[in-house]
């Protein structure tokens, strides 16, 4: 029962990780790096350096940066469009750490499952974000980003203190991402379309003056 207790919790951890770089990276970096300085949480050897204090003032200062640009409509699109290329490799390296301790092989098996997890969340909050920036009011992007943040640090929180129940919640998200991702997709390619017949009108020349009209003879 141990045994299964302690494969649970190391899923839950490589799992959580993977999930929540994809969603928000810098606060996951930041809450683990804080939890294990203060002694809240012993994390795996490969994963211990998040504890530096050098590391976690980056991952500060960088969730700092984001948690004003991810509130800006068209800003934060720009934003998850660049960090696709450091949150999902962030995610499998953070899987993979987090059983480096049990061997290469469960490694980079925990590096793929966790790259793939981390595409699956990054892509879900990316076009999301697009489709919530056709509203021209910006309270639904502060409400969206908010509420990120406190999913991610709620998902953490879970997976450390209750891990089957994280796992549970895991394998709706992977449910409810299947379904939703292909209705994300339509909606962002008729965004796309409409921006283009936008920007693609051509300007319609002035209308001629009129000509008065001729007098009756007489």
């Amino acid at each position: 029962m141990e045994q299964l207790d302690q494969i649970t919790a190391t899923l839950a951890l490589t799992m959580g990780v993977a999930w929540a770089s994809g969603i928000n990276l810098y606060a996951t970096l930041l809450m683990l790096g804080l939890l294990s300085n203060m002694g809240h949480l012993t994390l795996p050897p490969d994963l211990t350096v998040l504890a530096d204090p050098l590391v976690i003032i980056a991952a500060g200062f960088m969730y700092a940066v984001e948690f004003f640009a991810d509130k800006v409509p068209g800003v934060d699109t720009g934003w998850d469009g660049l960090h696709t290329f450091v949150r999902i490799p962030a995610g499998a390296a953070l899987a993979a750490g987090a059983v480096g301790e049990l061997g290469p092989a469960v490694e980079v098996a925990a590096a793929i499952v966790g790259g793939s997890m981390a595409a699956g969340s990054h892509a879900l909050k990316a076009g999301s974000r697009v489709m919530i920036n056709t509203s021209p009011e910006p309270v639904s992007n502060w409400t969206a980003s908010i509420g990120e943040d406190l999913l991610v640090i709620g998902g953490l929180w879970t997976a450390l203190n209750y891990p089957g129940w994280f796992l549970l919640g895991l394998v709706l998200f992977i449910i409810l991402l299947i379904w939703l991702l292909p209705k994300i997709w339509r909606g962002i390619k008729g965004v796309a379309a409409y921006l283009k017949r936008l920007f693609s009108r051509q300007p319609q020349p002035p209308l001629p003056p009129e000509e008065p009209p001729a007098l009756p003879r007489k």
